[in-house]
């Protein structure tokens, strides 16, 4: 069934659970950049995973995306994991920043312009997105919605402590987020934000 015939409020924790985890695999394949969306815990989380795939040679470049200054951090997002990567080994010439956007969209628009001036967009054939898994099934389509149609994305999601495909409903904090993601993924797609998709919910 597409997206777009869901109703949020219909769903069952099961049909959650594979709307947003299903499918989301890193394919292995190498990349041109690794693309990390910021999030108030992205350095705890996100920074790991994409500080292993540089290191793995799965990319060259890093590109940390996100304006928001989170409440006690010193930088906005991509400021904050620029300093921590480059403690952890990341050289400095092969990031990339972006730290203007304040949502998943803003993240995909204003990286478009970073990439572009690094790479020129039309030499660019695939790149690995590193978000939260709960979060990936968004992340992925709005990058299929706003990025050139023959970029190609390897999706790298990160688990956290409380939201994950196995865990998200023993929590408070996981219901709300995957309760949430699940309507506002279903609401985009609904407004013609982001592409539809057929996902094959269970019954």
């Amino acid at each position: 069934m597409h997206i777009s015939k869901l109703n949020h409020e219909h769903l069952t924790n099961d049909q959650m659970t594979h709307l947003l985890f299903s499918s989301i695999h890193d394919d292995q394949m190498n990349g041109d950049c690794i693309f990390v969306a910021g999030s108030s815990k992205a350095v705890k989380y996100r920074l790991p995973k994409a500080v292993e795939l540089y290191k793995q040679g799965r990319a060259d470049k890093i590109l940390f995306s996100g304006g928001v200054k989170w409440p006690g951090a010193e930088f906005p997002e991509a400021q904050q994991l620029k300093k921590e990567a480059i403690s952890l080994g990341v050289s400095e010439e092969d990031i990339l920043t972006e730290d203007v956007s304040l949502h998943t969209l803003e993240n995909v628009l204003a990286s478009l312009l970073v990439l572009n001036r690094a790479f020129h967009l039309y030499n660019i054939r695939r790149v690995l997105v590193v978000t939260s898994s709960y979060h990936m099934r968004r992340m992925h389509l709005t990058l299929k919605t706003y990025m050139p149609d023959w970029i190609s994305f390897t999706l790298c999601p990160v688990d956290d402590d409380n939201t994950n495909e196995d865990n998200w409903f023993l929590s408070e904090t996981g219901v709300k987020r995957v309760k949430g993601e699940t309507e506002k993924l279903i609401r985009y797609v609904k407004q013609g934000a982001l592409e539809d998709e057929d996902i094959l919910l269970i019954k």
